[in-house]
């Protein structure tokens, strides 16, 4: 780990309270299912860490949680601490999911409402501690508990994340579009599965099409954030629980550059200073 990195709260929406003890939360989104969002969120988070951030990691996917997996956590029950729950401390995070809740064979068949108060209940009745960033696995799509949480979660900023195809981008167009409405500023487009290298005899093959990133630079103004390859060795590391951000190779190293331009990116928005300010005192003479 280096030394921890100066991290201040930036400006959150207006008529938002900011969450206590929580500088800037991070909505990881995509606008669609299995592009990889939820291993970026894990990954993204674990790196932060290592560059001495304190970070939490919240899975606001109600239907399909998949953090327990991820973290090789299914099997863990948050205990209960003055009416708050405990996250899990995992790999210099913490780490809060309903699968940690219900049993996984379990469907949560819910509407909207309440899979919105479950989320809130996650988010502000969990004992995080003092967090520099709060990372939230969205869940895939653009409806109404993508809606609620961007109008009542004092989401700092967002991040993106698509693959090259370009039924991928469409949907995460979406996405951006529906952020950018809600006045959500996006740091920038990670790209997964971008390219392919044979192991046996290292070509490359774009095998969901090639400038993806660009297309949407050029719509959106959004800068690229990170290019991940379509390696076995990510899937592996997260079925088995243990994400590749925790190893020491050449994908973990991206992970971390991934996690330097995020803090980069963040520092450039608004700051919030509402914290650095006095009590007013008025005095009628």
């Amino acid at each position: 780990m280096t030394n921890k990195p100066d991290i201040i709260a930036h400006r959150i929406k207006t008529g938002l309270s900011r969450i206590k003890n929580i500088k800037n939360i991070i909505a990881v989104t995509s606008g669609k299912g299995g592009v990889g969002k939820s291993t970026t969120a894990v990954n993204l988070a674990i790196s932060l860490a290592k560059l001495g951030a304190s970070t939490g990691l919240l899975d606001g996917d109600i239907y399909g949680p998949s953090q327990p997996i991820l973290v090789g956590a299914t099997d863990f029950k948050p205990e209960v601490s003055n009416n708050n729950f405990v996250p899990l401390d995992k790999f210099g995070i913490k780490i809060m999911s309903f699968g940690f809740l219900i049993d996984p064979t379990q469907a949560a068949i819910w509407r909207g409402a309440i899979v919105n108060k479950a989320i809130d209940q996650m988010l502000n009745d969990s004992e995080w501690g003092e967090l520099d960033f709060l990372i939230v696995d969205m869940p895939p799509g653009t409806g109404d508990i993508h809606l609620t949480m961007a109008q009542k979660m004092p989401i700092t900023a967002t991040i993106v994340v698509t693959t090259p195809q370009d039924i991928a981008l469409l949907d995460v167009g979406k996405s951006i579009a529906m952020f950018n409405k809600l006045g959500l500023p996006c740091l920038g487009v990670v790209e997964n599965m971008s390219t392919h290298v044979c192991e046996n005899c290292g070509h490359q093959s774009d095998i969901f099409g090639t400038e993806g990133n660009q297309k949407l630079k050029e719509t959106y103004n959004l800068e690229l954030l990170a290019k991940l390859p379509l390696n076995i060795a990510i899937r592996e590391e997260s079925d088995k629980g243990c994400p590749i951000a925790t190893a020491n190779n050449s994908i973990a190293d991206i992970y971390l550059d991934l996690a330097q331009k995020t803090i980069e990116e963040i520092s450039q928005l608004p700051k919030d200073f509402s914290n650095k300010l006095g009590t007013i005192s008025v005095v009628q003479k």
